[in-house]
């Protein structure tokens, strides 16, 4: 019988999103890995951190996150990035393009009008 998922790293809330998407026990996620792990998480539509994707490598290296060699840190974002980059978009809306803003400045202030003026300066009867 399989072992539920008690590992180092991996608190409360990363066990509920791994027993969402089916990872359950440690076996599980020895043979997803993490970054197939990380992605699943993604997927299934929460908004894991990259220190979670940091601690799944900590749990199956039985060491703490932070003790992640950066060399094997950015090997495990670039792994994220490519797989990220081959999903394709969410279904019902395009893809996120990026963000710009513009700014539009007025010379020529509009004329004001009080209340009881005649913006067209004629009677009316």
């Amino acid at each position: 019988m399989n072992a539920p998922l008690k590992l180092r790293n991996i608190g409360p809330k990363s066990a509920a999103w791994l027993r969402q998407v089916g990872l359950r026990t440690q076996e599980d996620l020895v043979a997803a890995g993490p970054v197939d792990a990380f992605m699943r998480v993604r997927r299934a539509g929460f908004k894991p951190s990259l220190n979670m994707l940091y601690a799944l490598e900590g749990a199956l290296q039985d060491c703490h996150w932070q003790e992640i060699p950066e060399a094997r840190r950015a090997e495990l974002v670039a792994a994220v990035e490519a797989a990220t980059a081959g999903l394709p978009p969410p279904r019902g809306r395009p893809a996120a393009a990026p963000v710009t803003t513009t700014h539009h400045q007025d010379e020529s202030p509009a004329p004001s009008f009080g209340f009881l003026d005649d913006p067209g300066g004629g009677e009316h009867d």
